[in-house]
């Protein structure tokens, strides 16, 4: 792609970018903008486009109708870039060791110790990051608990509790109601993963 005189390419920073679908609807709607999208992934994208024509704040309203925001605060990108991995470490990754040393992952992707990551967030979120992670985990049992297919013990086992009776008192801890009352209804009880608190 070639830029004009007038044309900016830049990196944009997207609050509440959880999921595959999520770079489909940026991209398709920022590209009706008339903004031409080099690259997305979560919580970013590279985008070239005329200010003369487009402004920010179009963009953030195009993002805004789709329930995200564009975010230029370095902390908050950080803050982003954290929820991101917690998701990916939850919700999509299938080496459950990985949910044990959810420290060390976390760490490691983000070449931050863990309790500067921890400090960060709490500074920018109004909750800790342990409980980000554990509201988090307690959607992803709500997914398994719904498949129907797999047993309380695997779901302890999977989501890293020490036992099927931990992972219950934590459930209803949270949510305030069982796991048992839940798979009732379970539409009525579970929450999209970018509006936990």
């Amino acid at each position: 792609m070639e830029l004009q005189n007038s044309d900016v390419s830049q990196r944009i920073f997207i609050r509440n970018m959880m999921c595959s679908c999520c770079i489909r609807l940026v991209k398709e709607d920022l590209t009706r903008l008339g903004v031409t999208v080099l690259d997305v992934k979560l919580g970013e994208a590279t985008v070239i486009y005329n200010p003369e024509k487009i402004s920010k704040n179009q963009i953030d309203d195009v993002l805004q109708d789709l329930g995200m925001e564009l975010i230029s605060n370095r902390d908050e990108i950080l803050v982003e870039q954290i929820k991101q991995t917690v998701i990916e470490l939850v919700h999509y990754m299938n080496n459950v060791d990985s949910i044990v040393r959810k420290s060390e992952y976390l760490v490691e992707k983000m070449g931050r110790s863990y309790q500067t990551l921890s400090k960060l967030f709490s500074k920018v979120e109004p909750i800790t990051l342990e409980k980000y992670i554990i509201l988090q985990k307690i959607e992803r049992v709500k997914e398994l608990a719904m498949e129907d297919k797999i047993s309380l013990s695997e779901i302890a086992w999977m989501m890293d509790y020490s036992s099927p009776h931990h992972l219950s008192n934590q459930f209803k801890l949270i949510t305030g109601i069982s796991l048992s009352d839940f798979k009732k209804d379970p539409a009525a009880y579970k929450k999209s993963i970018n509006k936990l608190y």
